[in-house]
C-alpha cells in the first residue's frame, strides 16, 4: 500500500490524509500491538501540533485506538520529542503525533512510536499497512472499549527530563526563540526561562492557521532581525514539531545544523560522554563538516538521508549523537528522536561553559561552496548504472582531490538524479555540477 513515508502517514489534511485513513491507522496499530501481546490492555499516547486539522485528526485517531481495545493518554499540543518521551515515561504501547512537521497548514501526518519511544521498525510498519487493508475482523464491546483520559502532567514531565538532561544554567545569556506558531509555542519558552536564559519569543501565537506560515526554521529573516534589533546573543528557530532547530548567532549570521552538530560533538567530546569519539552524519553534511572532526579527532559514521537511518547507526554502534544538516540531532543518551528544544539547550550551554559567541563556536565548520542541481532523467536506475555517468563522476573527485566533494543521489519518489558538487569556490562548485548535470542528462 506504501502508507508509511520515511517519516510516517503523511499527506493534505482530509484530502489524501482523511479522518477514515487515520481511523484505519490507529484501529490497525492497536491491533498489531495486540497481536504482538495479548497478555495485557495497550495504552497509546497522543499528541499533535497546533494546525486546524490536528483536531479532527485527533478525534479519529482516539477513536481507532479506543475502538481496537487501547487506552489512551491525551498529551495535547507538544513538540514530536516531548510524545516520545512520554511514551516511554508513561510506560506506553504506543505513542501518536498528528504533525506534518515543517510542512505547510493544510498538511498533516500520523507519525507512530513504539514501546519506549522508539520510531517503528520497517517490519512493524508493514504489519499495520496490512492490518489497514484487512480491516478490523471483531472489535471489543463493553469493558474491553478502550478508554481515554487526559495526561495533565505531561508538559512538565517533558521540561524536568530536558533540564535534567541538560542542567547548565544559562543565567547572563537573551535568547529570541522563533517558535513557528507550531507546537513548541508553549513549552520551549518556559523551558529556556527555566534554565535560566532571558527568552524573547517570536511566533508563539498559534490560531490552527498560522503554524510555519512566514516563520519558523524554513524562514529565517524575522529570526534574523530580532536578533539583531533586541542585541540577543543568539536565536533559535524551531519548526513545527520542534524536531529540529537552527540558529542566528548575535550578528545575525544563520548556524545551519552542520555547525550545530559540530559543535555539540566538541561539548560530549570535552565531558567524556562522546561514546567512541564518533558522531553520525548523512551523506549530505558539508564537507567542511567532516574536516572539522577530523581536525578535532572525532569520526564520522556516514549513513542515508533521513532520521531513522541517523537513529539506526546510533542503536547499532551505540553511540551518542547523529544528526542532519537540517538541525534535526539526536541525543541518544537521554532522547530516542531528534529534539530542537535539546539541542538549544546543549548549544546554549556550550555558550556559557566556555565563554564563547556562537559565532566563535560555529567557525569551527567552514563550509565549502556547494552547488545542488536536480537532473530530469528517464530511468535513475540507468544513470546509476552507466559507466560514462561515473568515469565523469571519477574525473570531477581526481580535480576536487580533499578540497571538495561530488554527490549524486536519486531521488526515492521522482526520476530525478541530485548532483550535489562541493568544491573551494563557488565557480568550481558551479563549473563541475553542470558538467555532471550534462552527462547525467544524457545518460
Amino acid at each position: 500500500m506504501g502508507l508509511f513515508g520515511t517519516d510516517g502517514v503523511r499527506g493534505l489534511a482530509n484530502g489524501d490524509l482523511t479522518p477514515e485513513l487515520a481511523l484505519a491507522v490507529a484501529g490497525a496499530a492497536a491491533r498489531v500491538l495486540v497481536a504482538h501481546d495479548a497478555s495485557h490492555r495497550p495504552v497509546a499516547v497522543v499528541g499533535r501540533d497546533p494546525r486546524a486539522s490536528g483536531e479532527m485528526l485527533e478525534a479519529a485517531v482516539v477513536a481507532g485506538l479506543t475502538s481496537a481495545g487501547a487506552d489512551v493518554l491525551l498529551v495535547g499540543v507538544l513538540p514530536t520529542p516531548a510524545v516520545a518521551l512520554l511514551t516511554a515515561s508513561y510506560g506506553a504501547d504506543i505513542g501518536v503525533v498528528l504533525s506534518a512537521s515543517h510542512n505547510p497548514m493544510p498538511d498533516n501526518g500520523i507519525k507512530l512510536f513504539a514501546q519506549g519511544g522508539h520510531k517503528l521498525p520497517d517490519d512493524i510498519e508493514a504489519e499495520i499497512e496490512a492490518a489497514v487493508a484487512a480491516g478490523p475482523s471483531r472489535r471489543p464491546t463493553g469493558a474491553l472499549i478502550g478508554r481515554l483520559r487526559a495526561a495533565d502532567d505531561a508538559a512538565e514531565r517533558y521540561g524536568a527530563h530536558l533540564l535534567n538532561a541538560q542542567p547548565t544554567r544559562l543565567d547572563g545569556l537573551h535568547v529570541v526563540v522563533d517558535c513557528a506558531h507550531g507546537a513548541a509555542s508553549f513549552v520551549a519558552p518556559e523551558i529556556y526561562r527555566g534554565a535560566g536564559a532571558q527568552v524573547t519569543t517570536l511566533a508563539a501565537d498559534p490560531d490552527g492557521l498560522n503554524i510555519n506560515d512566514g516563520v519558523g526554521s524554513t524562514h529565517l529573516d524575522g529570526l534574523v532581525e530580532a536578533v539583531r534589533r533586541t542585541g540577543a546573543d543568539l536565536g533559535i528557530a524551531h519548526d513545527g514539531d520542534a524536531d529540529r532547530c537552527l540558529a542566528v548567532d548575535a550578528g545575525g549570521t544563520v548556524v545551519d545544523g552542520d555547525q550545530l552538530l559540530a559543535i555539540c560533538a566538541l561539548a560530549l567530546r570535552d565531558n567524556g560522554t562522546l561514546h567512541a569519539d564518533t558522531v553520525v552524519a548523512t551523506v549530505m553534511s558539508n564537507l567542511g563538516f567532516h574536516h572539522a572532526m577530523r581536525d578535532a579527532g572525532i569520526e564520522v559514521l556516514t549513513t542515508a538521508v533521513g532520521d531513522r537511518y541517523v537513529l539506526e547507526a546510533l542503536r547499532a554502534k551505540g553511540l551518542s549523537l547523529g544528526g542532519e544538516q537540517s538541525g534535526h540531532i539526536v541525543f541518544a543518551d537521554s532522547s530516542t528522536t531528534g529534539d530542537g528544544l535539546l539541542t538549544a539547550l546543549h548549544v546554549m550551554a556550550r555558550m556559557v561553559t566556555t565563554g564563547s559567541s556562537l559565532a566563535d563556536l560555529a567557525s569551527v565548520v567552514h563550509r565549502l561552496p556547494q552547488t545542488l542541481i536536480n537532473v530530469k532523467v528517464g530511468d535513475r536506475d540507468t544513470v546509476a548504472a552507466s559507466a560514462t555517468v561515473a568515469a565523469a563522476v571519477g574525473d570531477a573527485e581526481l580535480e576536487l582531490g580533499d578540497s571538495g566533494r561530488v554527490l549524486l543521489r536519486p531521488s526515492g519518489t521522482e526520476q530525478l538524479v541530485r548532483v550535489m558538487v562541493e568544491a573551494g569556490t563557488q565557480q568550481q562548485a558551479d563549473t563541475i555540477a553542470q558538467r555532471l548535470a550534462a552527462v547525467v542528462g544524457a545518460a
